[in-house]
């Protein structure tokens, strides 16, 4: 009789062992790639979870005072899900301070933070690539390209270091090396400190007077 009784319970015991595991509540994280991010920077994190059921990720962004994004649904293919941002942080948008990130994931909820800050670096919004664009493509001219940058950096869209003008240049002819620099700019092969240093330049030689 005790052999029987404790064949039974190594089966049980074996059985549990064994289970699918479906059984198991499913996890999800949040791995942020750094907790401290400035203007001009690209929001980086990765999605991980114990396993993959078909159901997309929901995710919220939100700011300490509870403003937050709408729903983004993020398709969960595999264990480790990176997920970049397509934009980067503007001043028009995010003001400074602490942002959280939540998600949920087959009925399960982790948030991880984050930190803005005010790096002091040169930051230029994207979406002034397009002027950037118009010019590198010959779509306008040295002129309107100039006046462009010069509304831009008086309206403090683009904020670049105090620059004093060396001379006044009668005509507004911008060197090659400009547009070949504006053109890495665009294609992300250069900063927006490299690009300032650029229109740094134009400025200094009074071909954009401020």
């Amino acid at each position: 009789m005790q052999i029987k009784i404790f064949s039974m319970l190594l089966s049980l015991v074996l059985a549990f062992a064994f289970l699918p595991a479906s059984y198991a509540e499913t996890t999800v994280d949040v791995i942020i790639e750094k907790t401290t991010y400035s203007y001009c920077e690209k929001l980086f994190y990765t999605i991980k979870v114990s396993e993959v059921t078909g159901d997309p990720a929901i995710i919220h962004i939100r700011d300490e005072t509870g403003k937050g994004s709408s729903a983004i649904p993020i398709q969960i293919s595999k264990l480790e899900n990176p997920v970049p941002s397509l934009v980067p942080f503007e001043e028009e948008v995010f003001p400074l301070g602490k942002y959280y990130i939540d998600v949920e994931y087959a009925g399960t909820k982790q948030t991880a933070e984050f930190e803005l800050v005010d790096s002091g670096n040169v930051c230029i919004p994207a979406w002034i690539k397009q002027l950037a664009y118009y010019w590198v493509t010959d779509q306008i001219s040295d002129v309107s390209f100039a006046d462009g940058i010069k509304f831009l950096i008086e309206k403090e869209f683009i904020i670049i270091p105090e620059t004093k003008t060396e001379s006044s240049s009668t005509e507004t002819d911008i060197p090659d090396w400009v547009k070949i620099n504006a053109g890495w700019w665009i294609e992300e092969k250069i900063s927006d400190s490299d690009f300032a240093q650029a229109l740094q330049y134009l400025i200094k030689k009074g071909i954009i007077v401020i």
